[in-house]
């Protein structure tokens, strides 16, 4: 069975064509309003980066951002603008970048994610609240994993994996797989659904409109894991992460586990 149609997003979502011109021009405009620290290096590869904001006065802690994009497209540089609601509520917020398949493998970005907030721990004191969209919420939910995890997973106080990719083995039949490279070890390897159980708070978002697919990905984890999944009526996978620009929506709440 080909799963490739299963899991295109943009063809099902009104308009979809016009989302990332208006991400990009959010993100550069919340740049422009802003002070922070850009492209803070974690590694000698060019894509080794985090941007890292400030809130005004002492931070509460520290929200780690994972972009998606099916982990062969997009940056950092797209999605800035999320930080806004975390960083209104007293949170400081690092954006995190990495390298993209083909030129790299899953495993590769896992462990460049992992020695990424392990920069940003040392950097940054307080508490860790790590979040990502879509293959993001994939990389933020291994960070649970104690085998890829650094010392500062007992830092980690909640992980909000959003449209999070839980199960990797249904790419193993779709065309993406040209550049993932997965084989059934690496993929089930890859999978949070087969880590072990994690002890910090986790909370799972996906949009009631999105894919079947990505409502089974978010369900699956949820059932893994024992924990909690929102399912926010009317949201598509494009547009579930837009309550991270709103300090006072549930979303943001949830990252930064207020409620």
């Amino acid at each position: 069975m080909d799963l490739d149609d299963a899991y295109a997003n943009g063809a099902y979502i009104p308009g979809g064509d016009s989302y990332p011109a208006q991400w990009a021009a959010k993100a550069q405009a919340f740049r422009a309003g802003v002070t922070g620290q850009l492209n803070l290096p974690y590694g000698a590869r060019p894509k080794e980066v985090f941007d890292l904001f400030e809130p005004a006065g002492d931070a509460n802690g520290t929200v780690v951002f994972v972009h998606g994009g099916y982990w062969r497209s997009t940056d950092k540089d797209l999605w800035t603008h999320l930080a806004a609601g975390p960083l209104a509520r007293g949170w400081r917020v690092a954006n995190v970048d990495y390298d993209l398949c083909p030129d790299v493998t899953i495993p590769h970005i896992t462990r460049q994610i992992a020695a990424a907030i392990d920069h940003i721990a040392e950097r940054c004191p307080g508490p860790l609240r790590l979040t990502g969209h879509s293959a993001g919420g994939h990389l933020a939910a291994r960070m649970l994993d104690p085998q890829v995890a650094g010392r500062w997973l007992k830092r980690v106080t909640g992980v909000v994996p959003i449209s999070p990719l839980s199960d990797l083995e249904p790419f193993l039949r779709t065309s993406m797989n040209t550049d993932f490279g997965l084989d059934t070890a690496t993929a089930r390897a890859e999978s949070p659904v087969y880590q072990p159980v994690p002890d910090t708070d986790v909370t799972i978002w996906v949009g009631g409109a999105e894919r079947p697919a990505f409502l089974d990905q978010a369900r699956w984890l949820a059932r893994a894991w024992q924990c909690p999944v929102v399912i926010d009526p009317g949201r598509h996978h494009f547009d579930i992460i837009a309550g991270l620009e709103d300090a006072g929506s549930r979303l943001t709440q949830d990252v930064i586990g207020s409620r």
